[in-house]
């Protein structure tokens, strides 16, 4: 199975430093839906996998979360996109959950629900964290600069073997190349 793992905030759409608490403040960054859908046109599955500690701070709902994912898909099915399977940690950061990255507990239950090795996998997150599980799972890890990730390219000891690409799309195009 061909698969390309992301994270959703950051990657995908505009972030917030307040969080992203409903569908109308979920934005794509331009650009991110177009390469969602060139790699699934590739054959690629797509899968998100992404910490919505919102959820636990009392933010917003797991239905609101929903209606942003519903939001997500039908704006991908424009495009002739899709997202194949979501994974999200609702916890906070002092909750110890498993699956909360830096953690790779999301990343194993969707080799496990998959069926697949991640090793070489590429993960696409704007975070540490993001690149700390990938990393974690043996997955590839990939840094966008979108979102957190220009912050993070600067300021942080990436794992090793971490790619660098401006946004989503620069990922895709190089990847797909």
């Amino acid at each position: 199975m061909k698969l390309v793992i992301l994270d959703r905030d950051g990657v995908i759409n505009q972030d917030s430093e307040n969080y992203i608490k409903s569908a109308d403040e979920w934005v794509p960054i331009p650009g991110s839906l177009e390469a969602i859908a060139r790699l699934n046109q590739a054959g690629y599955h797509v899968a998100v996998v992404t910490n919505q500690s919102g959820i636990a701070r009392g933010l917003f709902g797991i239905e609101d979360l929903h209606e942003m994912h519903k939001k997500m898909d039908y704006l991908l099915s424009r495009h002739g996109g899709r997202i194949d399977a979501v994974s999200f940690c609702p916890h906070g950061r002092d909750e110890g959950c498993p699956c909360r990255k830096p953690s790779p507990g999301m990343l194993l239950q969707l080799a496990d629900r998959l069926g697949i090795d991640l090793r070489g996998v590429p993960m696409v997150g704007d975070s540490l964290r993001d690149l700390q599980a990938a990393a974690q799972v043996g997955a590839t890890p990939i840094l966008v600069r979108t979102g957190k990730g220009e912050q993070t390219a600067r300021d942080e000891a990436l794992p090793a073997n971490t790619v660098i690409h401006d946004d989503l799309s620069a990922f895709v195009e190089a990847y797909l190349d």
